[in-house]
């Protein structure tokens, strides 16, 4: 029995997907994401963008280019329909973020879901939930401790008492230009009042949406419950392209890159097919700014070049390790955006906050120091640039 284990031991952490890219590429993968995991929803803040569903769409569309041009660069491997199961995960938890954002705030919503993020793809990988393998880091004490810790930040970060403005939104009749209308946010209608001479136009709306509307406690309830259920979700997506990863032979199955497309093209999916059940919802009228058009595409790609750090991270240091440092570090940055846009503000909010920093900057710097060190070694030896483009 001893010797199972000690076999099963070095079977995972020196499998060949450790050897994919040296250990010092994970890390510089995961500083890649963390920034742009924090930073991705910043370009669509100050755009009004009613319930979120266009701009997943908008979103969900470049994310798959950017999917497809990572496909190109590995030469077109093949494609994985079970990856695609990791992607409707994804892109269900993510019609609740912009909700979750208008609810509790940008700070909060990401410390939230990023903490049930964190439990649940950190357990997955390193008890070898939904038959995987279980992924052993070679210093547990350092890699519980850790996870513990950026926990603990999460937790910090939910007694910060965001205040969270609704976006003014006006929009006019075609024909008549206003200073609101320059400065606003218009939604585009297939209204009678637009139909005019054929054309469509601008008419006035209701500021906000209905998530602003709601009373405070209330609100803050929703908004929780809702960051807690897109944590959950973001935390398994991966879980189908790791069980492909640990459950097929051969060399080619390894490289978490080779499943970006198929990962990507579930996303794209599942987000036209929760857009058409939305606009069917809506009798064919649903809610679209087109100002919320180019912040969606720019917050499109860097959720795309992020989430492919994060495969990398996953080959190079495994899902153990970069689980907790990619769903917690990257609420720092979220926490740092919401003081610039005065979300967070006040002594006792910034003492709160400078306390869930230094539990996640801890964890986060002992998750990593958990990682194999035999393998940060030989990893050296690999030549991970010509793994990337071949």
């Amino acid at each position: 029995m001893e010797a199972m284990t000690t076999k099963h031991i070095l079977t995972t952490t020196e499998s060949p997907t450790d050897e994919t890219y040296p250990a010092a590429w994970g890390f510089v993968a995961i500083a890649i994401a963390v920034i742009l995991f924090g930073s991705n929803f910043v370009p669509v803040k100050k755009f009004e963008t009613g319930d979120g569903m266009f701009f997943q769409l908008v979103s969900c569309l470049v994310i798959w280019v950017c999917g497809l041009v990572m496909n190109g660069i590995r030469h077109f491997p093949q494609f994985y329909p079970l990856a695609m199961l990791g992607g409707f995960l994804w892109a269900t938890g993510n019609i609740m973020t912009i909700p979750i954002i208008k609810t509790i705030g940008l700070g909060q919503g990401i410390c939230i879901w990023a903490s049930f993020n964190l439990i649940s793809g950190w357990a997955a990988g390193r008890f070898g939930w939904f038959h995987l393998t279980p992924e052993v880091p070679a210093s547990l004490p350092l890699n519980y401790s850790g996870v513990c810790l950026c926990m603990i930040s999460a937790f910090v970060y939910m007694f910060i008492k965001a205040d969270i403005q609704p976006i003014s939104s006006s929009a006019q009749v075609v024909g008549e230009t206003t200073e609101e209308e320059e400065d606003g946010d218009e939604r585009l209608l297939d209204d009678e009042r637009g139909l005019l001479n054929g054309n469509v136009g601008f008419v006035t709306v209701a500021e906000g949406s209905i998530f602003d509307k709601l009373p405070l406690l209330p609100k803050r309830i929703l908004g929780t419950i809702m960051a807690v259920v897109a944590g959950v979700l973001y935390g398994l997506n991966f879980v189908p392209v790791i069980y492909i990863q640990d459950n097929y032979p051969g060399e080619k199955h390894k490289n978490g890159l080779n499943y970006v497309f198929s990962h990507f093209s579930g996303i794209l999916i599942s987000s036209i097919f929760y857009f058409a059940i939305y606009c069917m919802i809506m009798r064919n009228r649903p809610n679209v700014y087109p100002r919320a058009i180019l912040p969606g595409m720019v917050s499109g790609i860097m959720w795309g070049i992020a989430d492919m750090g994060w495969f990398v991270a996953n080959d190079a240091l495994s899902s153990a390790i970069s689980f907790p440092i990619i769903t917690s570090v990257p609420a720092i940055i979220g926490a740092m955006w919401g003081i610039s846009f005065k979300e967070i503000h006040g002594l006792r909010n910034f003492l709160i906050l400078a306390l869930a920093i230094g539990f996640a900057v801890t964890g986060s710097v002992l998750t990593g120091l958990s990682k194999s060190s035999h393998s940060s070694t030989n990893s050296t030896l690999h030549s991970a640039d010509l793994y990337l483009w071949g």
